[in-house]
């Protein structure tokens, strides 16, 4: 034995010098230690191993989720603030495309925009939002169903601004000073050739294509029962002429708005012409609505007794003169199918385009029995009707007698 002190550290009374040392636990006695505890200290410490290992891969599971979370919140933010088309290199280089509504008020440089006839809300979206006036079709959608005028938009050609706030777009259309289309007006008792010079004057297109328009029935809807013929089927009325609209486009226009007007008053189509031609009788005859179903009645009286019309206003159509330019020997003139002295019955079409009151004095006459009508002044217009050859001849002698004094005066 040697002489020098050996020291040990001090071992615990739950552990053995083998935990310390790496041998085999002995206990308090120096005895070795029974084999089935030494197996259960074993197993002990690979649970608990394997528990320390799961905690430490939830943990770092847990870390990457968040980490996860955080790196998409982030994309989100960035792919809002700058836009997804412009943050992978498409889409306008300038004002972001996901711009919900501008805030106007708009700038020039748009092209004009057309609203087709029967046009929806969302066709107006659609038209707006590609020609860069609106910028999207959500926007200008919800501030139509905002407007409780919208449904009022009429079709045309529209000049706007770019970029404009949608409501404003919807405004816009609503004002007719934005619309760039022509506005031609046809008087009532307009023959066709004063509508070709009407048109001409607004719209510049030449009366002799007008012309040439007219005699293609085809081309501008005509109906059969016109005989080819458009006089009396060009409505008179207010139309609005798009940029662009040729001269078949303009009539077929007005004969579609005769044959609508037709159709609305319940006439059969084949008394379309019949009374259109009447009806081109009254407008140019009469000066005061009262007048015209009497003088409706006054023709079917004298159609009826198969009598000559004797109406002055066919006479000069066939003559092609005023009224006022008529000769005596222009009313025996019997080569002038127009001519109701020497010819029995209707004139071979209308003679002008009636409006809508002579139209419905035609097809609902005043009763009565008259055959004659004179105007008795010149100057207001004032007519007589008689249903007898004496009582007419007074009424001439009336308007000879106001002829006389104010030649005089």
């Amino acid at each position: 034995m040697s002489n020098q002190t050996e020291w040990w550290a001090p071992v615990k009374s739950d552990e053995s010098a083998a935990e310390l040392f790496g041998g085999e636990r002995v206990g308090g006695t120096g005895a070795p230690a029974p084999a089935e505890p030494r197996r259960r200290s074993r197993s002990s410490g690979r649970k608990r191993e394997e528990r320390l290992r799961k905690q430490r891969r939830r943990r770092s599971i847990a870390v990457l989720v968040v980490a996860l979370v955080m790196v998409v919140g982030a994309g989100y933010v960035v792919f809002s603030l700058l836009g997804g088309a412009n943050l992978f290199g498409g889409g306008d280089s300038g004002q972001g495309a996901q711009v919900e509504d501008y805030t106007g008020p708009g700038r020039p440089g748009a092209a004009p925009v057309v609203i087709n006839a029967g046009a929806t809300g969302a066709d107006m979206a659609t038209t707006l939002t590609d020609a860069g006036i609106v910028a999207t079709t959500d926007a200008f959608l919800d501030a139509y169903a905002a407007n409780p005028d919208a449904a009022s938009i009429q079709p045309g050609t529209y000049q706007l601004l770019l970029e404009m706030k949608a409501s404003d777009a919807v405004i816009a259309l609503l004002d007719p000073k934005n619309r760039m289309s022509m506005k031609v007006t046809i008087p009532e008792g307009y023959s066709a050739a004063q509508i070709y010079d009407r048109v001409r004057e607004v719209t510049l297109i030449p009366v002799d294509q007008l012309q040439a328009a007219a005699a293609d029935p085809a081309a501008i809807g005509l109906p059969a029962e016109a005989g080819g013929n458009v006089e009396g089927w060009l409505y008179p009325s207010t139309y609005q002429i798009e940029p662009g609209t040729d001269a078949a486009g303009v009539l077929r226009q007005m004969v579609a708005k005769t044959v609508e007007v037709l159709t609305a008053k319940g006439v059969a189509q084949d008394q379309w012409e019949t009374v259109l031609n009447k009806a081109s009788l009254v407008e140019r005859e009469a000066r005061h609505d009262p007048d015209r179903p009497r003088m409706a009645r006054a023709i079917e009286n004298r159609l009826e007794k198969a009598m000559i019309l004797q109406i002055d206003a066919a006479v000069a159509y066939g003559e092609g003169v005023p009224g006022t330019q008529l000769t005596t020997e222009m009313l025996r003139d019997a080569s002038n199918p127009y001519n109701t002295y020497t010819h029995v019955g209707l004139p071979p079409t209308p003679i002008a385009s009636p409006g809508e009151k002579s139209i419905d004095a035609v097809l609902n006459p005043e009763p009565g029995d008259w055959i004659f009508w004179t105007a008795v002044n010149l100057d207001t217009g004032e007519t007589r009707f008689a249903a007898t050859r004496e009582e007419h001849d007074a009424n001439v002698a009336e308007l000879r007698q106001w002829q006389a004094e104010n030649e005089e005066g």
